[in-house]
């Protein structure tokens, strides 16, 4: 299983590698539009933030669903994409380590990310903080929609085998953190769920 993992993560990697380049040349396409015209109209202003939204969204996923090694993700990296993210959503997303942390490390955060994402539908607050070895990531919401069966595949009290493609990093974040030695642990309160890695 943990080769087929291994596979899995390069062609993640390799997929979001492929598409960056393109998506990078619409973006700067449309910034040399842009200089030669001072107002966009709302078909390239559509265009140049949708451009903007998928670069983001091709780095997160390169880290969180590509091959993860020993190599340091420096804070500003981590900021620049959790901003450009979740820019126009409904939640705030605030990184507190200081120091760099290991692709792996980042890799799970980013996973845990996804799932308070789908915990939070409503909006809320998510803050990442260091303690130690760990990384806490806890999510901050008057209304969260808690899947029972989605949460419970994280300690292991439910099955994998029937998750769906908006599900995956459910069953990816515990199995990939067994992986790489590390423990995830889940507490769930009415105003809170914290998730350390």
């Amino acid at each position: 299983m943990a080769q087929e993992s291994d596979f899995a993560a390069l062609i993640g990697s390799r997929i979001c590698h492929d598409l960056i380049s393109p998506v990078g040349a619409i973006n700067n396409g449309i910034e040399l539009i842009q200089m030669t015209t001072p107002s966009l109209g709302p078909e390239l202003a559509l265009i140049s933030e949708s451009v903007t939204n998928a670069s983001a969204r091709i780095r997160f996923f390169r880290i969180a669903f590509g091959a993860a090694g020993e190599q340091l993700v420096g804070r500003q990296e981590v900021i620049s994409i959790l901003k450009d993210v979740y820019v126009d959503t409904r939640l705030t997303v605030v990184w507190g380590p200081v120091d760099g942390q290991s692709r792996k490390k980042v890799r799970l955060t980013l996973l845990a990310l996804m799932c308070l994402e789908t915990g939070m539908p409503y909006g809320g607050r998510i803050e990442v903080a260091q303690d130690g070895g760990n990384l806490i990531v806890t999510g901050h919401a008057d209304k969260f929609k808690v899947d029972e069966t989605l949460w419970g595949s994280m300690n292991g009290s439910h099955t994998d085998d029937d998750l769906r493609p908006a599900q995956v990093q459910f069953g990816l974040l515990p199995f990939l953190a067994e992986q790489d030695g590390f423990t995830v642990d889940l507490k769930i309160n009415d105003n809170r769920i914290t998730i350390q890695i």
